[in-house]
C-alpha cells in the first residue's frame, strides 16, 4: 500500500449546519469535495486528540464507527473515507454491513464499544438519488453530534486546506461481516441490528407487548420509506406480534428511496396514511401506524384516523414514562427545542421536574444528557429520544408507543384524548417557506429584529404582544452561549409565533414559521389545527412581511 498526498484548493461552502454538511450529490461528487472535508475532519481530530491530556490519545490510534443510510453515493463515499482513514493513521473502523448504519445505531455503537467517534453519511429526510442530496457528519465519543467548537474547527480547516492524504488500496467488500487488516488499519464489518435490538429489548417490556398484542390480535403498520430502518424493523417488530398482524411497508433500503421522499410526515407517507385513515383491504385498521426517515432518527406516530404531533408525542411519553421499564424510576428532567410546542412544559411542571428550552439541533441536548439533567428530549421536526443514546431515535419512539399501548391497554386516540383532558391541548403547526433566496431570508430576520420596538407595541386581531426577542441559549452545564437561534413573539393569551432559518436544506434557505396556541375548551380539542391557527399564520406573515421580501403569498408546506 502506498499513500499519496494530493494537492487541492479550498471550497468555501463546507460549513456544517445543525446536522453536518449537506449538499447535493452533484456537489459532493466534485473532484476533491468529499476528500477536502474528510481531511479537514481528520486534521481536527488529530489536533484535538494530541491536546487531550485526559485520554492521552494520539492521531494514529483512533477507533471510529462508519456507515450511512444507503442513499446514492453512500458506498462510493465509504470507500473514499476508508482509504483516507488508512492514510491518516486511523487504528480501527467499525463499519456497518453493506455500508448501512442508522444514526441511532451509530450512537449506540460508539457508546457500547467506547469508540472515539463516528462518521455518519446521510442527508436525513432529504431526497436521495443522483439528483438528490448527500451528507456527512461527525459524532463524538459520547455518541452525539459534534459540538459547535468541533464543527467550527472543521470548517476553518476546509478554508485553509492545501492537500489531503489517501491510500491506493482496492475497494473492500462491504457485504460480509468479519475483521480484516488493511494497510495497518483494522476494519470490522458488523451487523448493527444485533446490538440495537439487544438495547431495545433492555429498555422495553417485550413480554408485555407480546402478550397484549397477540391476545387482542392487534396489528402494527410501519413504513420504512425504503430507508435504513427497514432491516431493523423487519427483525425487531417481528418479535412483537404474529406475522399476519405485522404490515411492513417499503423495508428494502434503496439509493433513491424508491423515488420517494424519506420524510416521515403525512405529506410523504401517503401509503401509511391511507391504511390508518381508510383501513386495510381486510377491513381492519392497525392499532398503531408509524414511519421513520432516511437515517432512522425521526418518527411519525399514527392511530386510527389520528395523527400524533411530535410535540404532543414528547409530552405524552413524558407523562407516561414510568410505565416503561427503562424509565420506571422517573425522569430527572426533559428538554425541547425552542420552536417545539410547550406541551411538555405543562407535563414537567405537573411532575415537578425541570424542562429545558434549547436551540434546534440534537447536539444541544448532549450536555444535558451527559450531566444527567434530562432523561427525555425532543424536537417538533419528528425527533424524539432519551438518555439511552445521544441521538434522536425513530424506532425507539415507535417501540415506546407500542409498549404504552400494551401497558395502558388503550388505543392511540384514547391515549391522546386522555392527555388533552388532563393537560389541555397545545394546538401547533409549522409553515415552511422552502428554497427562498438566502438574501431574502436573512432580510426577513434582520427586519424583524430591527422592528422589535414596533412589534412589542402590537395590539390587534384580539391579540397583544407580551414579549418579543431573539433567542439566545446559555448551556447550563458548560456555560457556552449560542446566539441568533430564532425570533420569538409571545402574546398575552399565551399563543406565540417563532421564526427560524433552517440549516437542514441544501438549496437556498428555508424559513420556518411556528404557530402555537393553547386550547382548554374540550369541545374544540378535535378541530383541525391548521384551520384553528390560520388567523395566527396570516398575522405571522404580516408581521414578518414575508410576501414583500419573497413574493410568496403562502407557505410551501404546512406541517
Amino acid at each position: 500500500m502506498s499513500i499519496r498526498t494530493i494537492k487541492t484548493k479550498p471550497f468555501t461552502d463546507q460549513k456544517p449546519g445543525t446536522s453536518g454538511l449537506r449538499k447535493s450529490v452533484t456537489q459532493f461528487s466534485q473532484q476533491h469535495y468529499l476528500e477536502n472535508f474528510t481531511q479537514a475532519l481528520f486534521n481536527t481530530l488529530a489536533t484535538n486528540n494530541a491536546a487531550d491530556n485526559k485520554t492521552n490519545k494520539t492521531a494514529n490510534n483512533l477507533k471510529l464507527a462508519l456507515g450511512g443510510d444507503g442513499r446514492y453515493y453512500n458506498t462510493t463515499a465509504i470507500q473514499i473515507i476508508l482509504r483516507m482513514a488508512m492514510a491518516n493513521g486511523v487504528k480501527q473502523i467499525m463499519l456497518g454491513k453493506n455500508g448501512l448504519l442508522s444514526t441511532p445505531a451509530a450512537s449506540a455503537v460508539i457508546r457500547k464499544y467506547q469508540l472515539d467517534g463516528g462518521i455518519i453519511l446521510s442527508a436525513s429526510h432529504n431526497p436521495g438519488g443522483p439528483d438528490g442530496d448527500f451528507g456527512i457528519k461527525y459524532n463524538e465519543d459520547n455518541g452525539g453530534p459534534a459540538r459547535e467548537a468541533v464543527t467550527d474547527s472543521i470548517y476553518q480547516k476546509t478554508l485553509d486546506i492545501t492537500n489531503y492524504r489517501i491510500s491506493d488500496t482496492e475497494d473492500i467488500d462491504l457485504n460480509s461481516t468479519g475483521k480484516q487488516i488493511i494497510g495497518g488499519m483494522e476494519v470490522i464489518i458488523f451487523d448493527s441490528i444485533d446490538d440495537y435490538s439487544e438495547m431495545m429489548q433492555s429498555l422495553f417490556d417485550f413480554d408485555q407487548i407480546q402478550d397484549h398484542f397477540r391476545e387482542e390480535k392487534l396489528e402494527i403498520a410501519f413504513d420504512a420509506m425504503h430507508a435504513v430502518t427497514g432491516p431493523y424493523a423487519n427483525r425487531i417488530l417481528a418479535l412483537l406480534c404474529k406475522p399476519e398482524s405485522l404490515h411492513l411497508l417499503n423495508t428494502t433500503p434503496l439509493p433513491d428511496f424508491g423515488k420517494g421522499h424519506p420524510d416521515p410526515s403525512p405529506a410523504h407517507a401517503r401509503e401509511l396514511m391511507d391504511i390508518m385513515y381508510s383501513g386495510l383491504p381486510s377491513g381492519t385498521t392497525p392499532i398503531i401506524g408509524a414511519a421513520s426517515d432516511g437515517d432512522g432518527d425521526r418518527n411519525m406516530i399514527l392511530g386510527k384516523q389520528c395523527f400524533v404531533s411530535p410535540s404532543d408525542s414528547l409530552a405524552i411519553l413524558t407523562a407516561n414514562a414510568t410505565l416503561i421499564p427503562a424509565y420506571a424510576k422517573g425522569l430527572t428532567g426533559v428538554a425541547r427545542s425552542m420552536p417545539t410546542s410547550r406541551a411538555v412544559d405543562n407535563v414537567a411542571k405537573c411532575l415537578g421536574i425541570p424542562c429545558y428550552e434549547t436551540p434546534t439541533g440534537w447536539k444541544f441536548f448532549g450536555n444535558l444528557l451527559d450531566a444527567d439533567k434530562i432523561t427525555l428530549c425532543g424536537e417538533e421536526s419528528f425527533g424524539t429520544g432519551s438518555n439511552h443514546i445521544r441521538e434522536k431515535d425513530g424506532l425507539w419512539a415507535v417501540l415506546f408507543w407500542i409498549n404504552l399501548i400494551a401497558a395502558r391497554k388503550q388505543t392511540v386516540p384514547e391515549i391522546v384524548s386522555d392527555h388533552w383532558d388532563k393537560f389541555g391541548r397545545n394546538i401547533y403547526c409549522r409553515h415552511d417557506y422552502e428554497a427562498i433566496e438566502s438574501t431574502a431570508a436573512n432580510d426577513i430576520m434582520q427586519n424583524l429584529i430591527s422592528n422589535f420596538r414596533k412589534i412589542k407595541q402590537y395590539s390587534g386581531n384580539g391579540k397583544t404582544v407580551a414579549q418579543a426577542d431573539e433567542f439566545s441559549y446559555t448551556d447550563p452545564v458548560d456555560n457556552s452561549i449560542s446566539e441568533h437561534q430564532g425570533i420569538r413573539i409571545q402574546f398575552d393569551d399565551q399563543s406565540r409565533i417563532v421564526y427560524r432559518l433552517s440549516g437542514t436544506g441544501t438549496q437556498g434557505a428555508t424559513l420556518r414559521v411556528y404557530l402555537e396556541t393553547i386550547e382548554s375548551d374540550k369541545n374544540l380539542f378535535n378541530h383541525e389545527a391548521t384551520k384553528q391557527l390560520e388567523p395566527l399564520g396570516k398575522l405571522a406573515a404580516k408581521i414578518a412581511e414575508i410576501e414583500h421580501f419573497t413574493g410568496r403569498d403562502k407557505p410551501s408546506v404546512i406541517v
